[in-house]
């Protein structure tokens, strides 16, 4: 008998959908598998047959032909175990054979379980886009699926509880639309009042954050780099429902969801070591998975030792710095990933750490402290639209006994400011300053007649490119939106020089 069902793919986060063919013929027992399936799936026949043991199922004594249709495409992985199942159950006369409007996700246990698997978001986005009303999905994935409006999840456990609904003799109950709910989150444990003095790097957090600019601190040992960094999703705005899915997508994807987080509702902060590969960097593989650019998609990548970095793995962020997206092209196809982050970074002036310090003698030749400095090339420190000296805390600022402002505060200033943003670009497909067009520039960036004049005495005097010009443009738009200005003034574009860091007693 012949039967059918649907399920669905992956490769890369581009979900397709997927045909489950299942014929039983009579002859010499045999089960065939086909469509250009890999390792993991041709495993499935001892998977599919321990199944449907655990419930009282002997297999047909013929052969058996399972089919993943479109032919011509790769599959991979052990998602598709549980649809293979149902259409051989459908073959067998033991479930109904018509079921076109259900799709199968899931991985077989031995004993009848189901188990999660990547990448349950985007399959149950295309189960939707292709108006399929029902996906049965493992418990472990079901809040994740539930998330997206317009299908039915059902969380399922075990195939003798899959089959029982089948066959309608006890229904599962589907899981209800999940919203996430409110948890203690990385601001309640991490906050912007435990900083002490640093009040120009306070300052220029807080510029970065309101206009999603990359930002780069430099000073010596001790002096609170890291945390200022770690700090800067607390004052980010928080994730709106459309970033939620993109986010948690990715993380799906990479098999990063759990059934106690089954979304991404904060801002993500990636740290990578500096040992990082270029592909742990970008993503890749045989199958090209997530990295961490892709990880921190509409958070913070921050990269600390910034110059202990190979300088190959760095080059690689060039292009998707400027792109918000990474494609990464493999033999078996081609994955794009969305990657549109805050870029931070810390690192030392030198070696020792101690250039420039009025604690410490710096113990490093001078050849030495250029050569750390340079293996950050030109172009990617151009990338950073701001650069921030960190100094030694002097003791009367660490003592004071004056609590800063908290993160809390700091956020309402800078979601002001992005919601300004927000309306000024509506529908032009960007929506912060960071990443307006260069041939949008005159139209979103316009000065006073004064600021006008002092940007281009500026211009000249600190020997500007192009590209530099631009990015100081759009700092000081930002500025503008912080303090509220229609048009840039003379103050934005002092405060975009002052953080471009010309003066800068390390890069110097």
């Amino acid at each position: 008998m012949f039967a059918i069902t649907n399920s669905v793919g992956m490769f890369g986060m581009n979900a397709f959908p997927v045909t489950v063919e299942a014929e039983v013929f009579k002859g010499h027992p045999q089960f065939d598998l086909s469509g250009l399936p890999d390792t993991g799936i041709k495993e499935s026949r001892d998977r599919v047959r321990s199944a449907a043991s655990s419930v009282g199922i002997q297999f047909p004594k013929g052969r058996i032909l399972i089919n993943l249709a479109p032919a011509d495409v790769k599959k991979t992985g052990s998602s598709f175990d549980l649809a293979i199942f149902v259409a051989l159950m459908q073959a067998m006369d033991i479930l109904p054979l018509r079921m076109p409007e259900r799709v199968f996700v899931g991985e077989l246990g031995l004993h009848g379980t189901i188990r999660g698997v990547r990448g349950v978001m985007s399959m149950a986005m295309l189960a939707r886009k292709n108006g399929c009303q029902e996906i049965y999905v493992p418990k472990e994935n079901a809040r994740e699926a539930a998330f997206i409006d317009g299908i039915k999840t059902y969380g399922v456990g075990t195939v003798e509880e899959l089959m029982f609904h089948l066959v309608g003799e006890e229904t599962l109950t589907p899981e209800p639309h999940y919203e996430p709910e409110g948890s203690r989150t990385l601001s309640e444990m991490l906050d912007f009042c435990d900083v002490r003095g640093q009040f120009k790097a306070r300052s220029g957090m807080e510029l970065a954050a309101a206009g999603g600019h990359n930002i780069l601190l430099i000073g010596t040992p001790g002096s609170g780099k890291s945390m200022l960094a770690n700090r800067l999703p607390t004052i980010l705005p928080k994730m709106t429902k459309e970033e939620i899915l993109e986010t948690s997508n990715v993380y799906s994807v990479a098999g990063l969801l759990t059934a106690e987080r089954p979304l991404v509702t904060e801002r993500p902060f990636r740290s990578p070591h500096h040992t990082i590969s270029a592909a742990g960097l970008a993503g890749g593989g045989s199958i090209p998975t997530p990295g961490e650019i892709s990880l921190a998609h509409n958070g913070v990548l921050f990269l600390d030792e910034l110059a202990e970095f190979s300088r190959s793995t760095l080059e690689i962020l060039r292009q998707p710095l400027e792109a918000r997206k990474v494609t990464i092209s493999r033999v078996s196809g081609t994955a794009e990933y969305p990657c549109s982050f805050m870029l931070a970074a810390a690192m030392n002036p030198c070696p020792c750490g101690y250039y420039g310090s009025p604690l410490k003698k710096c113990t490093c030749t001078q050849k030495q402290i250029h050569n750390y400095i340079s293996r950050i090339s030109g172009p990617m420190l151009d990338r950073f639209d701001m650069h921030i000296d960190i100094d030694p805390l002097p003791y009367e600022e660490l003592s004071a006994k004056e609590k800063p402002e908290s993160s809390a505060v700091i956020r309402e200033r800078v979601e002001s400011a992005r919601n300004r943003q927000e309306k000024r670009y509506a529908g032009l497909g960007f929506y912060n300053n960071a990443m307006i067009p260069d041939g949008l520039l005159d139209e979103f960036c316009q000065m006073d007649d004064d600021a006008e004049r002092m940007f281009g005495k500026m211009y000249q005097y600190y020997h500007m490119s192009a590209r530099t010009g631009m990015r100081v443009r759009k700092v000081a738009r930002s500025a503008a939106d912080l303090h509220g200005n229609e048009k840039i003034s003379c103050e934005d574009i002092s405060m975009a020089v002052q953080f471009r860091g010309f003066d800068s007693k390390y890069l110097r």
